[in-house]
């Protein structure tokens, strides 16, 4: 099993500190959430996570199956199984989403994919936009461009089928969808979880996702620590509350 652990993590970007000491595990297998509100530390969390270059730590150590990765660039820890879904998805004209997964997956997966054939490798395309209801013309297109919020966010969902990590930071995935699109999204992760076995640390401000997801465990952080977890019964209490509940967690 493949296992997540933030150590006592303290990080910071340009000189202020953001993350106070987190300590956090997400198992293979499982889905955790991680909520909070503005401001409390939770997209520096999955920036840290994934290595980006600008976010310093400072202190303590991410372990991924009990070795750290704190040496390794982004892209060896996508190799290493991590992925991370982006709060604003980038656009990349000029790169079909087709041409875009497949150099991501061959660069992931290594020279051991190389026998994939082109149409084996767009059966599997095929697969995973039916799965996210999305029309499989968008391979064609240029990377998010011209897509609406909610294709983007999706087409997040369409690259983390087709690279199949082993953990996935989806940083607040559902913002900017509607119902329906919140619903098909929850029911994607949530296949994937079961067929592939994928963990999942998902960031969000709502609960609205997370009642179609039922996560196994459920995260709060605020002031760049986590300092609570619990079942679902804890996003449902600050879906009632609201996050001024937390000053009497």
């Amino acid at each position: 099993m493949v296992i997540l652990e933030l150590r006592d993590v303290w990080a910071g970007i340009e000189g202020k500190t953001i993350l106070k000491g987190v300590n956090l595990v997400v198992k293979e297998g499982e889905i955790a959430a991680l909520m909070g509100p503005n401001g409390s530390g939770k997209s520096t969390t999955a920036q840290v996570i994934m290595g980006h270059p600008k976010y310093t730590v400072e202190k303590g150590d991410i372990l991924l199956d009990g070795e750290s990765i704190l040496g390794l660039s982004p892209d060896a820890r996508a190799k290493r199984g991590l992925f991370l879904a982006f709060q604003y998805p980038v656009e990349i004209s000029g790169v079909t989403m087709a041409n875009f997964l497949r150099r991501a997956y061959l660069s992931v997966h290594g020279e051991s994919t190389r026998k994939l054939s082109v149409s084996e490798f767009h059966k599997l395309l095929v697969e995973n936009f039916k799965l996210l209801q999305m029309d499989e013309s968008f391979a064609k297109r240029y990377l998010n461009e011209g897509f609406s919020g909610g294709e983007k966010k999706r087409s997040e969902i369409v690259q983390l089928a087709t690279l199949s990590p082993r953990i996935a930071i989806l940083d607040e995935t559902d913002s900017g969808l509607d119902i329906d699109s919140v619903k098909i999204v929850a029911d994607s992760i949530k296949r994937i979880n079961e067929d592939k076995g994928t963990g999942f640390l998902v960031i969000t401000h709502y609960a609205r996702i997370l009642n179609y997801l039922k996560p196994d465990v459920v995260h709060v952080m605020y002031d760049g620590r986590v300092i609570a977890s619990g079942g679902f019964e804890l996003a449902e209490e600050l879906e009632r509350k609201g996050y001024a509940a937390l000053n009497t967690i």
